[in-house]
C-alpha cells in the first residue's frame, strides 16, 4: 500500500493540488498529513479530488472547528489531534506535527514515524523506526513544495519536489 506523506501546506492551494495530483497518478489514495493547513480552504483540493485523509493539527491551526466542518464534507477524511497512533496496512503509524514533543519511547512504539515542524524533508531510522519528514508542502521557506509517498510494505520513500512556479 502507497500512502502520501505532506505537512505545513499552508494555504498554497495550487501547490497541494499538483501535489495531490501527483501522488494520485502514482497510485496514492490515502494523504497522511502532519498539520499546518492553516486555513480551512486548504482542504479543498481533498475534497476536490475525493482524496482520504488522516491528519493531525499543527501549530498554525488556529480554527480547529472550522477545518474539521470542512473535513467533514468529504468522505474518509478525519483531523486528529497531534500525536495521533494509527494502524495502516499493517503498519504502527505515529503521526505528529513537531518531533520534539514526543520522547524516544514513543517513537519507538512505531514502525513508522510522519512528522512536520522544520519544513524539511528528512528520513532516518532510529532503531528499527522508521522516521519522515516529507518536507513543506507551501515551498514558502525553501522555494518549491514538497511531499512524500510511503510504500507501506517495504518501507520505501519518494520524495517529491514541485518547481518554484506552482
Amino acid at each position: 500500500m502507497r500512502v502520501g506523506l505532506m505537512s505545513d501546506s499552508h494555504d498554497r492551494l495550487p501547490a497541494i493540488d499538483a501535489l495531490l495530483r501527483e501522488m494520485m497518478s502514482k497510485g496514492v489514495s490515502l494523504v497522511l498529513h502532519c498539520g499546518d493547513y492553516v486555513s480551512p480552504f486548504s482542504l479543498l483540493p481533498f475534497l476536490e479530488h475525493n482524496l482520504a485523509l488522516a491528519g493531525v493539527f499543527g501549530r498554525n491551526d488556529g480554527d480547529h472547528e472550522g477545518l474539521r466542518a470542512v473535513a467533514a464534507r468529504g468522505v474518509g477524511i478525519e483531523l486528529l489531534e497531534s500525536p495521533h497512533s494509527m494502524e495502516v496496512g499493517g503498519q504502527r503509524l505515529l503521526l505528529v506535527h513537531d518531533l520534539g514533543d514526543m520522547s524516544q519511547h514513543s517513537v519507538e512504539q512505531h514502525s513508522v514515524v510522519i512528522h512536520g515542524f522544520t519544513h524539511r524533508e528528512e528520513m532516518k531510522t532510529r532503531g528499527d523506526t522508521l522516521i519522515v519528514n516529507p518536507g513543506e508542502a507551501c515551498g514558502w521557506l525553501h522555494g518549491a513544495p514538497s511531499a512524500a509517498i510511503l510504500d507501506l510494505e517495504s518501507r520505501e520513500v519518494e520524495f517529491i519536489r514541485l518547481s518554484e512556479h506552482v
